[in-house]
């Protein structure tokens, strides 16, 4: 099946150096779009099939994923207490037990939670069933700088100017960025291991393109940092006319 939006709410070609942050309000923080009923359904057959491959919570991580649960419910579900009711008509049960498996069937986002360990930021926790060319069981309790390992432009200077980002973070202040990746198929799952690059295919030859939303935020109570990321796939054709229209 393949899934796709028909609008993107940024231009997803617009070029910035790294990490190219900006800030963002609370109320822009999580997006609903026209993919949200299709999206929904692919992240709960990959949640139901691929459990362990989507999903990992370290235990020191629970009351952050707990405490996420929550902020979420009070953002795109506020008022939600036993379950909760998603704009394609679904009802979700929330069991506060198991925040992450809750979260995945409540919003298109997938969540990476990352607590200072140390001197570095390390990820405890995720629902990943969205990955973009990484596989979640290879960045596990990884620190960042592990994490974007082989991303070549993730040099020594960045990963310092992301640690700093990442210790600057202040609750209720979230900050944005996004990135622009060629496919050639619109499949959302796209697990690949380091070991195994992926092939960059030709912008001029791809049929689709993906950028992921992505943002960062503190949370108050846990005082950990969640990275969510919405994915947007949209024909390649649709955005070549956008950027270049007759």
């Amino acid at each position: 099946m393949t899934i796709l939006q028909t609008s993107i709410p940024y231009d997803p070609l617009k070029s910035r150096p790294l990490p190219g942050i900006q800030p963002l309000a609370m109320d822009d923080w999580l997006h609903f779009d026209d993919a949200f009923s299709a999206q929904m359904q692919r992240r709960a057959a990959l949640l139901d099939e691929r459990r362990d491959d989507v999903l990992a919570l370290d235990h020191s991580a629970e009351p952050a994923a707990q405490e996420l649960l929550n902020l979420v419910l009070h953002h795109a579900y506020p008022g939600c207490l036993d379950h909760a009711t998603r704009p394609d008509g679904q009802i979700v049960e929330i069991d506060r037990t198991r925040p992450l498996e809750t979260l995945c069937r409540l919003v298109q986002e997938d969540f990476c939670i990352l607590q200072k360990q140390g001197d570095e930021h390390v990820l405890t926790g995720a629902i990943l069933c969205f990955p973009a060319s990484w596989r979640l069981s290879e960045k596990f309790m990884r620190p960042l700088v592990d994490i974007h390992i082989p991303v070549a432009s993730y040099d020594a200077n960045i990963a310092r100017r992301v640690q700093r980002l990442f210790d600057g973070i202040q609750p209720e202040r979230p900050l944005w960025r996004f990135n622009a990746l060629w496919y050639a198929d619109a499949e959302l799952y796209q697990p690949r291991s380091a070991t195994e690059p992926r092939h960059i295919t030709d912008p001029e030859a791809a049929g689709f393109l993906r950028s992921e939303r992505q943002t960062l935020l503190r949370l108050p109570q846990t005082r950990a940092v969640v990275f969510s990321i919405h994915t947007y796939v949209l024909l390649a054709d649709r955005l070549r006319k956008m950027e270049n229209p007759a």
